[in-house]
């Protein structure tokens, strides 16, 4: 299994880098997984909010990897638990899909044009998370559902 997280923005506290850092040497026996951090533009400068997704659209649709089958995290998607997001994971290999992207939009969301190029969406629930403790979730959460789809032990 293959897994490619593109997020808008880079994280800038240590601690956030670290904690990425940790998830993904967990993920190493697992899975090959790689991170593509793209640019967050500002509003004030692109013409608002519109402006502003539209140009992070654009780099979010370039890192895709072409056939990758893709995730949008959002929070109008499909929320899964732990065990369900590992069955979803699993289901997706047995139709021979070995490469997922995973999206983390920037601070104003995403444009059409990453909606419709998603496969999927997923949420993390209703709250609203910093896209930084975002992508900490999402990288626990695969580790976990690598953990759970081997029959590994994890701490609950």
């Amino acid at each position: 299994m293959r897994f490619s997280i593109i997020a808008v923005g880079k994280l800038k506290e240590r601690f956030w880098s670290a904690a990425c850092a940790e998830y993904l040497k967990r993920l190493g026996p697992y899975a090959k997984t790689d991170v593509t951090e793209v640019p967050d533009f500002d509003p004030a400068k692109c013409g608002g909010e519109a402006g502003a997704m539209q140009r992070e659209g654009q780099a979010i649709l370039q890192a895709i990897p072409e056939r990758a089958h893709t995730v949008l995290l959002a929070i109008e998607g499909r929320q899964r638990s732990s065990e369900d997001l590992a069955c979803r994971l699993d289901a997706l290999a047995l139709q021979g899909i070995s490469h997922i992207a995973f999206v983390i939009g920037g601070s104003c969301g995403v444009s059409d044009a990453v909606r419709q190029r998603a496969d999927e969406t997923l949420s993390f629930g209703p709250l609203t998370l910093p896209h930084n403790l975002a992508r900490v979730v999402l990288l626990e959460q695969l580790y976990r559902a690598c953990k759970i789809n081997r029959g590994e032990p994890y701490h609950k």
